[in-house]
């Protein structure tokens, strides 16, 4: 995936800034549950929040980079104990599918 522009990753923060949280990393490493379950939300819905709570052994910037290269996904942004990741969907009869700007 071709990395975004910054009217891309302008818009897409736009989209996030409504949503809640679909994910919530807590203690232990990125597990493979955890990353299937990314992987399937983005499949789902392109744009995901997730939630790095107090007890993870990781920083909000780590597990960004971490799932977004374990789903193969772009970080669009980290603010605080949230992140924000997108990933165009494969499913070509997908209705809602987001359009960026070019």
């Amino acid at each position: 995936m071709a990395d975004l522009t910054s009217k891309q990753r302008a818009q897409l923060r736009a989209m996030a800034n409504s949503l809640d949280p679909v994910l919530h990393i807590g203690k232990g490493d990125l597990g493979d549950n955890l990353i299937t379950q990314a992987g399937d939300a983005l499949e789902a819905r392109e744009l995901i929040k997730c939630r790095v709570l107090e007890t993870s052994e990781l920083s909000p910037r780590e597990a960004a980079d971490a799932l977004s290269a374990a789903t193969r996904s772009e970080v669009v942004q980290v603010i605080g104990t949230k992140f924000v990741l997108f990933r165009p969907s494969h499913k070509k009869d997908k209705k809602d599918k987001i359009v960026l700007v070019k």
